[in-house]
């Protein structure tokens, strides 16, 4: 099924006046090998720059990404090659975390991400590369992804082609490759999946746009804007022309915007500036702050996991309670989802299993009971511990500076 992404989600939030600002100039050469991801083939474009506008939007698609891809992994002391690969998964040095954090953050921005799978026919290495999600665009018989480096004039023989998992292909080096598409699911959507936020695009421009109208206000050092009105007589439109321009080298300068008006000369001299006052302040930040609180929901994500909440205080006991509920609302079918699919690839390729492969997950704030041992809490959040270690044998009200006594 086609995909009318465009008509669905970016007239949304783009305004006439901002058309440019949003979408590409340039046009593909054709669609005939591949699914539009939007009508004009740009939507992620689109969505990746309306991420660079807006403060909010873009700290919350980072701190999911962070979230999501946690602190490191840990598996079966018993199967080293599992923590070795996951220490480096390709030859560029890279660990499963930065691999598994570039996906999270596409799939937060896209609602896609995508995967490539590198091996050869003796199954004698495997490596795993993240591919920048608006490079890619799925083939029209849905078994491939196109890979191309500037979608606003595709060629065809510029393109990359690699077969979806769990298919692969030979390709000219003698390597068998293949390709992992994430995407989440929305109903009418086939090919390309929807980021969690789409409802949430218009709060997500307002919240850009109210930015900028405070740095336009800054820019016009806070000045009024206005009308000169100018007392002066004319013989000519050419005379009124270099009149007016006069008038706005002398006394326009840098305040609010100024309309110059010209009028019939009389008796007295009536040039006067009429100031237009604007009294909507409060209302403007009203309108951030609701767009503010909108994008958080609209990401289902929590104002105090991305600091949204701090000038009111460092509340470390809210932070801990929306972090749990986050864990298990969004943190851990996210982890889910993204592993899952490389557990099997890595058990297919390497032959080894894999299912103890996990993503250490820690508060971004800690709180651990006094009377718990140094090996209990280094458990609790993912470490190596030995119970049998006298050292971890102490208790955290020892060795914190809480500790006002020994304890017996």
């Amino acid at each position: 099924m086609k995909n009318n992404s465009k008509k669905t989600h970016r007239k949304i939030f783009l305004s006439r006046n901002e058309v440019e600002l949003f979408t590409g100039t340039g046009r593909t050469e054709s669609n005939r090998e591949f699914w539009r991801w939007g009508d004009d083939n740009l939507f992620p474009n689109a969505l990746a720059l309306l991420s660079r506008r807006s403060t909010t939007h873009r700290r919350i698609i980072n701190d999911k990404a962070d979230y999501i891809s946690g602190k490191g992994f840990s598996s079966d002391p018993m199967l080293p090659e599992l923590g070795e690969f996951a220490a480096c998964v390709n030859g560029t040095g890279e660990s499963l975390r930065q691999l598994l954090n570039k996906l999270a953050f596409d799939k937060s921005l896209f609602g896609n991400a995508f995967v490539e799978i590198v091996t050869d026919p003796a199954r004698s290495f495997l490596s795993l590369f993240h591919q920048d999600a608006s490079r890619c665009r799925l083939g029209r018989d849905r078994k491939h992804i196109l890979l191309h480096h500037d979608w606003n004039h595709f060629r065809k023989s510029e393109a990359r082609v690699l077969p979806l998992y769990p298919d692969f292909e030979e390709m000219s080096d003698g390597t068998l490759r293949s390709a992992i598409h994430y995407k989440d699911y929305e109903p009418m959507f086939e090919n390309y999946g929807v980021p969690p936020y789409i409802a949430g695009l218009n709060v997500s421009a307002i919240a850009y746009k109210t930015d900028r109208w405070n740095i336009s206000r800054l820019d016009n050092s806070f000045q009024l804007s206005g009308v000169m009105v100018l007392d002066g007589s004319v013989d000519s439109e050419a005379e009124a022309e270099e009149l007016m321009r006069t008038a706005r080298t002398k006394f326009a300068g840098k305040p609010g915007q100024v309309l110059f008006v010209i009028k019939e000369s009389g008796e007295a001299d009536n040039t006067r500036f009429i100031p237009i006052a604007s009294d909507n302040e409060g209302d403007w930040e009203k309108l951030h702050a609701q767009a503010t609180s909108d994008i958080v929901v609209a990401h289902s994500w929590f104002r105090s996991l991305s600091g949204l909440d701090y000038s009111s205080g460092f509340n470390s006991e809210r932070i801990l309670h929306e972090y749990e509920v986050a864990l298990n609302t969004v943190i851990l079918a996210e982890q889910e989802e993204l592993l899952e699919p490389l557990r099997a690839v890595i058990s297919l390729i390497m032959g080894i299993d894999s299912s103890s492969l996990q993503i250490i997950n820690r508060p971004p704030t800690r709180s651990k009971p006094l009377y718990m041992k140094v090996w209990e809490a280094r458990k609790a959040d993912g470490l190596d511990y030995d119970p049998e270690d006298p050292t971890q044998q102490l208790y955290v009200a020892q060795i914190t500076k809480y500790a006002l006594k020994n304890i017996d």
